[in-house]
């Protein structure tokens, strides 16, 4: 048995959540609500109320850095679930089969392994594959049949095909995957597959949650900052306690389960407001990325944005917060972190950094100027076709030229 048990690498598959996971408002109120009717449809649930037609999938779609790997691996230890997360960029665009033996290269046979793995385990499994726009959609349509109502998948073990009945079972599948691939170009879902899937951006913003999402920043940073880290290790109590002081609000000494002295509080105070600063930031950051990544090209305007605002971008600025700052540095800290961003853009790191003051309310006059220049520009490839071949532009051009003449011979229909 231990031979085995090493062999398979079983002590790898068992989850276990960051010591910094925070179970923030918005998670037990929101997410856990979402995923938990998701995993009961899928894997039933205890009592009379148990469903026979046990299918589905759970699909979360963000931007980069909202932990989602985190949630899901936090909710499969609260379930005892063995997590089986197999990392869709090892397995890159060439694979299609989920036979370890047609793997081009060692690292995508070993996720094939672990894949076949989960499905000969069967009971108390949960199936997350993270990452799903480095895969071939021809891929993830080998999953269409374990998301409807008969369960199975057909898979390799041993060298030999086996089907798989996932029927009456407590195994559950999960997806994840961001907006843009690596090349910056929208992925996609195989209808049939995204037409058995629960849906849900962790990114966006659910309505009637706007205020808690906007404090989930703020709860999922606090460990990555020297002053508010020992608020994470006491309860969360002090902490809402010490949020509603720096809005504004009368909260008495008392009502506190931890002695603070004066200085400390005011430290914890002066960190919360500069915080506050940065979060604004950072959430105007995620709805331009959310609202960018939804439209489609032919309809823009201007230059896709595709700098973040995650959580991971918050911790990264949370951890350089400290009570002393002034305004000038706090949005020097700003500045600087998208700046580093935007230089591993794979294109439009200019134009990115000035729809970020834009956003932000810092443009110069110089900086207006150039970022007009660049929208006016955006829209005249746009107008002529930008990298269409020869006979196309002739045709976008002409009927350019019809729809102008046309509306000129109306105008002056309208003056006569």
């Amino acid at each position: 048995l231990n031979e085995q048990r090493e062999r398979l690498r079983l002590e790898e598959y068992l989850p276990k959540p960051l010591n910094s996971f925070v179970r923030n408002k918005l998670i037990t109120e929101s997410y856990l609500p979402i995923i938990g009717d998701n995993l009961a449809k899928q894997m039933g649930t205890v009592g009379d109320t148990r469903r026979s037609d046990n299918s589905g999938l759970l699909m979360m779609i963000s931007p980069p850095g909202y932990g989602k790997t985190t949630l899901m691996e936090y909710v499969a230890n609260r379930l005892g679930l063995i997590f089986m997360k197999i990392n869709c960029p090892s397995l890159g665009h060439d694979v299609t089969s989920l036979d370890p033996e047609a793997a081009t290269h060692s690292t995508a046979r070993a996720e094939l392994i672990k894949l076949n793995l989960a499905f000969e385990m069967g009971n108390n499994v949960m199936l997350y594959l993270d990452d799903i726009q480095h895969t071939h959609p021809e891929f993830l349509q080998k999953f269409i049949s374990l998301c409807d109502g008969s369960r199975r998948i057909d898979g390799i073990w041993n060298g030999r095909t086996k089907t798989y009945d996932m029927r009456g079972k407590r195994f559950c599948i999960a997806m994840a995957g961001n907006p843009y691939t690596e090349s910056g170009d929208v992925f996609k879902v195989p209808d049939m597959l995204a037409n058995r899937a629960d849906v849900y951006n962790l990114g966006d913003v659910l309505s009637g949650m706007e205020e808690v999402f906007a404090l989930s920043y703020i709860e999922n940073s606090m460990s990555a900052n020297t002053v508010l880290a020992p608020l994470a290790t006491r309860g969360l109590d002090d902490f809402y306690r010490f949020v509603d002081l720096a809005r504004g609000r009368e909260v008495p000494s008392t009502d506190f389960e931890h002695d603070y002295s004066a200085a400390e509080r005011e430290e914890i105070l002066a960190v919360l407001r500069n915080m506050f600063k940065v979060r604004e930031v950072v959430l105007r950051v995620n709805q331009q990325y959310i609202a960018s990544s939804a439209q489609a090209d032919e309809y823009r305007t201007e230059p896709p944005f595709r700098l973040q605002g995650s959580y991971r971008n918050m911790n990264r600025l949370a951890e350089k917060i400290s009570p002393i700052l002034s305004d000038d540095e706090l949005q020097a800290i700003i500045d600087d972190h998208y700046v580093g961003e935007a230089q591993l853009l794979t294109q439009g790191a200019e134009e990115n950094l000035l729809k970020l003051k834009e956003l932000r309310g810092t443009q110069s006059d110089e900086e207006k100027a150039r970022w007009e220049a660049i929208k006016r520009e955006f829209k005249r490839r746009q107008l002529t076709g930008g990298d269409e071949e020869t006979g196309a532009l002739v045709v976008r051009q002409l009927s350019l030229i019809a729809e102008g003449i046309g509306q000129w011979g109306k105008a002056r229909q309208d003056e006569r």
